[in-house]
Protein backbone atom coordinates (compact mmCIF):
# COMPACT_ATOMS: atom_id res chain seq x y z
CA UNK A 1 0.00 0.00 0.00
CA UNK A 2 1.04 3.59 -0.94
CA UNK A 3 2.36 5.86 2.12
CA UNK A 4 0.77 8.85 3.35
CA UNK A 5 2.71 11.98 3.66
CA UNK A 6 2.10 15.07 5.34
CA UNK A 7 3.77 17.83 3.76
CA UNK A 8 3.83 21.54 5.57
CA UNK A 9 4.80 24.38 3.24
CA UNK A 10 3.52 22.95 0.02
CA UNK A 11 2.32 25.82 -1.81
CA UNK A 12 5.76 26.79 -3.45
CA UNK A 13 9.09 25.34 -3.81
CA UNK A 14 10.64 22.28 -2.42
CA UNK A 15 7.27 21.31 -0.90
CA UNK A 16 5.16 22.07 -4.02
CA UNK A 17 7.61 19.99 -6.31
CA UNK A 18 7.77 16.81 -3.01
CA UNK A 19 4.07 17.34 -3.58
CA UNK A 20 3.76 16.47 -7.28
CA UNK A 21 6.88 14.37 -7.24
CA UNK A 22 4.93 11.76 -4.64
CA UNK A 23 1.71 11.91 -6.50
CA UNK A 24 3.46 10.56 -9.63
CA UNK A 25 4.94 8.42 -7.64
CA UNK A 26 1.72 6.83 -6.48
CA UNK A 27 1.86 7.88 -3.13
CA UNK A 28 -1.06 9.31 -0.79
CA UNK A 29 -0.34 12.97 0.43
CA UNK A 30 -1.55 15.72 2.48
CA UNK A 31 -0.38 18.90 1.33
CA UNK A 32 -0.85 21.84 3.19
CA UNK A 33 -0.06 25.36 3.03
CA UNK A 34 -1.14 28.73 4.61
CA UNK A 35 -3.79 29.83 1.68
CA UNK A 36 -5.12 26.17 1.09
CA UNK A 37 -6.26 27.72 -2.20
CA UNK A 38 -2.53 27.74 -3.56
CA UNK A 39 -2.57 23.78 -3.34
CA UNK A 40 -6.41 23.48 -4.53
CA UNK A 41 -5.78 22.43 -7.65
CA UNK A 42 -3.83 19.05 -5.87
CA UNK A 43 -6.63 17.69 -4.64
CA UNK A 44 -7.54 14.27 -5.08
CA UNK A 45 -8.43 10.94 -4.57
CA UNK A 46 -4.79 9.88 -3.10
CA UNK A 47 -4.27 14.02 -2.01
CA UNK A 48 -6.30 15.74 0.73
CA UNK A 49 -5.47 19.79 0.67
CA UNK A 50 -5.75 21.47 4.37
CA UNK A 51 -5.15 24.90 5.25
CA UNK A 52 -2.22 24.98 7.99
CA UNK A 53 0.16 28.19 9.36
CA UNK A 54 2.47 26.51 11.63
CA UNK A 55 1.95 29.28 14.31
CA UNK A 56 -1.71 28.37 14.36
CA UNK A 57 -1.40 25.34 16.90
CA UNK A 58 -5.30 24.78 15.85
CA UNK A 59 -4.63 24.56 12.25
CA UNK A 60 -2.07 22.23 12.64
CA UNK A 61 -4.51 19.65 15.54
CA UNK A 62 -7.17 20.60 12.77
CA UNK A 63 -5.22 19.55 9.77
CA UNK A 64 -3.80 15.88 11.44
CA UNK A 65 -6.78 14.98 12.30
CA UNK A 66 -8.43 15.71 8.86
CA UNK A 67 -5.48 13.44 7.50
CA UNK A 68 -5.74 10.93 9.60
CA UNK A 69 -9.84 11.15 9.01
CA UNK A 70 -9.33 10.68 5.73
CA UNK A 71 -6.45 8.31 4.87
CA UNK A 72 -6.03 6.51 8.95
CA UNK A 73 -2.85 7.14 9.62
CA UNK A 74 0.37 9.21 8.63
CA UNK A 75 3.76 7.75 7.62
CA UNK A 76 5.95 10.35 6.35
CA UNK A 77 5.92 13.93 8.21
CA UNK A 78 7.81 16.39 6.11
CA UNK A 79 8.16 19.52 8.26
CA UNK A 80 9.42 21.55 4.99
CA UNK A 81 7.35 25.37 6.04
CA UNK A 82 9.70 27.79 6.53
CA UNK A 83 11.95 31.10 5.38
CA UNK A 84 15.14 33.06 6.29
CA UNK A 85 15.55 36.01 7.57
CA UNK A 86 19.22 38.05 6.84
CA UNK A 87 21.01 40.64 8.42
CA UNK A 88 23.70 41.31 11.02
CA UNK A 89 23.61 40.42 14.28
CA UNK A 90 24.35 43.15 16.60
CA UNK A 91 21.72 45.37 14.49
CA UNK A 92 19.14 42.63 14.26
CA UNK A 93 15.64 43.58 15.18
CA UNK A 94 14.70 41.03 18.08
CA UNK A 95 10.78 40.32 17.02
CA UNK A 96 12.39 39.42 13.54
CA UNK A 97 14.64 37.02 15.16
CA UNK A 98 12.07 35.48 17.57
CA UNK A 99 9.64 35.40 14.38
CA UNK A 100 12.24 33.38 13.05
CA UNK A 101 12.32 30.61 15.58
CA UNK A 102 8.45 30.78 15.86
CA UNK A 103 8.25 29.53 11.92
CA UNK A 104 11.67 27.40 11.55
CA UNK A 105 11.81 25.81 15.30
CA UNK A 106 8.90 26.20 17.17
CA UNK A 107 6.00 25.18 14.24
CA UNK A 108 8.48 22.08 13.64
CA UNK A 109 7.88 20.93 17.11
CA UNK A 110 4.44 21.71 17.02
CA UNK A 111 3.60 19.72 14.19
CA UNK A 112 5.83 17.06 15.14
CA UNK A 113 3.70 17.07 18.92
CA UNK A 114 0.83 16.72 16.72
CA UNK A 115 1.60 13.71 14.87
CA UNK A 116 4.29 11.17 16.79
CA UNK A 117 1.46 9.96 18.47
CA UNK A 118 -0.41 8.60 15.43
CA UNK A 119 3.65 6.80 14.47
CA UNK A 120 4.36 5.60 17.85
CA UNK A 121 0.56 4.21 18.29
CA UNK A 122 1.08 2.72 14.16
CA UNK A 123 4.87 1.52 15.42
CA UNK A 124 6.56 2.75 12.41
CA UNK A 125 7.00 6.60 10.87
CA UNK A 126 9.44 8.69 9.28
CA UNK A 127 9.85 12.14 9.87
CA UNK A 128 11.95 14.32 7.43
CA UNK A 129 13.33 17.92 8.81
CA UNK A 130 14.35 20.33 6.54
CA UNK A 131 17.43 21.92 7.68
CA UNK A 132 19.87 23.49 5.36
CA UNK A 133 23.58 23.66 4.88
CA UNK A 134 23.32 26.80 7.32
CA UNK A 135 22.10 24.21 9.76
CA UNK A 136 25.91 23.25 9.88
CA UNK A 137 27.82 26.07 8.94
CA UNK A 138 26.81 29.65 9.73
CA UNK A 139 27.37 32.33 6.99
CA UNK A 140 27.81 35.83 7.26
CA UNK A 141 24.26 38.36 7.52
CA UNK A 142 22.08 35.13 8.26
CA UNK A 143 23.44 34.17 11.29
CA UNK A 144 19.28 34.15 12.65
CA UNK A 145 18.22 31.79 9.94
CA UNK A 146 21.80 29.63 11.09
CA UNK A 147 20.56 29.86 14.30
CA UNK A 148 17.18 28.56 13.98
CA UNK A 149 18.18 25.77 11.30
CA UNK A 150 21.08 24.74 13.98
CA UNK A 151 18.46 24.93 17.01
CA UNK A 152 16.58 22.05 13.85
CA UNK A 153 19.19 19.63 13.97
CA UNK A 154 20.22 19.54 17.76
CA UNK A 155 15.60 18.40 18.10
CA UNK A 156 15.94 16.56 15.59
CA UNK A 157 19.48 14.60 16.62
CA UNK A 158 17.43 14.66 20.28
CA UNK A 159 14.34 12.98 18.73
CA UNK A 160 16.19 10.05 16.62
CA UNK A 161 16.82 8.78 19.79
CA UNK A 162 13.96 9.11 21.35
CA UNK A 163 11.28 8.26 18.73
CA UNK A 164 14.02 5.17 17.41
CA UNK A 165 12.41 2.39 19.96
CA UNK A 166 8.59 2.99 18.54
CA UNK A 167 10.09 2.45 14.51
CA UNK A 168 9.81 5.93 13.96
CA UNK A 169 13.10 7.34 12.12
CA UNK A 170 14.20 10.89 11.27
CA UNK A 171 16.07 12.47 8.96
CA UNK A 172 17.69 15.84 8.47
CA UNK A 173 17.78 17.32 4.88
CA UNK A 174 20.52 19.73 4.22
CA UNK A 175 20.03 21.45 1.27
CA UNK A 176 22.67 23.95 -0.38
CA UNK A 177 21.66 26.36 -2.84
CA UNK A 178 18.13 24.78 -4.79
CA UNK A 179 16.04 26.69 -7.50
CA UNK A 180 12.94 27.73 -5.31
CA UNK A 181 12.03 31.56 -3.77
CA UNK A 182 14.01 31.46 -0.97
CA UNK A 183 16.40 33.90 -1.99
CA UNK A 184 12.98 35.98 -3.22
CA UNK A 185 9.70 36.04 -1.86
CA UNK A 186 10.93 33.71 0.92
CA UNK A 187 13.86 35.71 2.22
CA UNK A 188 13.46 38.24 4.87
CA UNK A 189 14.98 41.28 4.59
CA UNK A 190 16.39 44.36 6.94
CA UNK A 191 13.56 47.08 6.69
CA UNK A 192 16.80 49.82 7.32
CA UNK A 193 20.11 49.64 5.52
CA UNK A 194 23.01 48.36 7.48
CA UNK A 195 24.47 51.19 9.72
CA UNK A 196 27.93 52.09 8.43
CA UNK A 197 30.30 50.13 10.45
CA UNK A 198 28.91 47.13 8.66
CA UNK A 199 28.63 49.15 5.35
CA UNK A 200 31.52 47.24 3.78
CA UNK A 201 30.39 43.79 4.71
CA UNK A 202 26.93 44.22 3.28
CA UNK A 203 27.89 45.96 0.25
CA UNK A 204 26.45 44.16 -2.85
CA UNK A 205 24.61 41.52 -0.85
CA UNK A 206 21.05 43.02 -2.72
CA UNK A 207 22.64 42.61 -6.17
CA UNK A 208 23.96 39.38 -5.30
CA UNK A 209 21.19 38.43 -3.93
CA UNK A 210 19.07 39.29 -7.26
CA UNK A 211 21.48 37.42 -9.19
CA UNK A 212 21.24 33.75 -7.03
CA UNK A 213 17.32 34.36 -7.08
CA UNK A 214 16.21 31.90 -10.15
CA UNK A 215 20.34 30.48 -11.20
CA UNK A 216 20.92 28.54 -8.09
CA UNK A 217 22.33 25.45 -9.46
CA UNK A 218 20.01 22.86 -7.37
CA UNK A 219 16.73 21.13 -9.09
CA UNK A 220 13.98 21.04 -6.38
CA UNK A 221 13.00 18.03 -8.55
CA UNK A 222 15.57 15.64 -7.91
CA UNK A 223 16.05 16.85 -4.53
CA UNK A 224 12.28 15.65 -4.13
CA UNK A 225 13.26 12.38 -5.49
CA UNK A 226 16.36 11.80 -3.54
CA UNK A 227 13.50 12.05 -0.37
CA UNK A 228 11.53 9.75 -1.72
CA UNK A 229 14.88 7.14 -1.48
CA UNK A 230 15.61 7.83 1.47
CA UNK A 231 12.52 6.96 2.96
CA UNK A 232 12.18 3.71 0.75
CA UNK A 233 15.63 3.16 1.77
CA UNK A 234 16.32 -0.04 4.49
CA UNK A 235 18.56 2.06 6.88
CA UNK A 236 17.71 5.55 5.73
CA UNK A 237 20.69 8.79 7.16
CA UNK A 238 20.27 10.84 10.01
CA UNK A 239 21.31 13.29 7.93
CA UNK A 240 21.08 13.91 4.02
CA UNK A 241 23.35 16.60 2.19
CA UNK A 242 21.49 17.75 -0.66
CA UNK A 243 23.75 19.72 -3.59
CA UNK A 244 27.38 19.77 -4.51
CA UNK A 245 27.29 22.86 -2.77
CA UNK A 246 26.04 21.39 0.43
CA UNK A 247 29.07 18.82 0.38
CA UNK A 248 32.04 21.24 -0.29
CA UNK A 249 30.91 23.58 3.02
CA UNK A 250 30.19 20.29 4.77
CA UNK A 251 33.46 19.36 4.20
CA UNK A 252 35.18 23.06 5.06
CA UNK A 253 33.27 22.88 8.22
CA UNK A 254 34.21 19.81 9.11
CA UNK A 255 38.15 19.98 8.44
CA UNK A 256 37.76 23.47 10.39
CA UNK A 257 36.40 21.89 13.60
CA UNK A 258 39.30 19.27 13.44
CA UNK A 259 41.65 22.12 13.09
CA UNK A 260 40.96 23.91 16.17
CA UNK A 261 40.13 20.70 18.32
CA UNK A 262 43.84 19.28 17.51
CA UNK A 263 45.09 22.56 17.88
CA UNK A 264 43.95 22.65 21.43
CA UNK A 265 43.68 19.08 22.18
CA UNK A 266 46.16 19.67 25.09
CA UNK A 267 44.06 22.13 26.69
CA UNK A 268 41.13 20.56 26.47
CA UNK A 269 42.61 17.20 27.77
CA UNK A 270 43.98 19.32 30.42
CA UNK A 271 40.80 20.31 32.98
CA UNK A 272 39.69 17.34 34.72
CA UNK A 273 40.74 17.38 38.51
CA UNK A 274 44.71 15.82 38.82
CA UNK A 275 44.13 12.31 40.07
Amino acid sequence: MSRVWFVTGSSTGLGRVLCEQLLEHGERVVATARKPEDVADLQGERCLTAALDVLQPAQIEAAVAAAVERFGRIDVLVNNAGYGEMGVIEEFDTDRARRQFDVNVFGVLDVQRAVLPHMRAAGSGHVLNISSIAGLASFPLAGIYCASKHALEAVSEALAQEVEPFGVRVTLVEPGRFRTDFAGRSLGMPTAPAGEAYAEATSGYDERRAELDGAQPGDPAKAARAMIQVVEAERPPRRLLLGPDAWEWAEAKLASLREDFEAWKDVTLSTDFDA
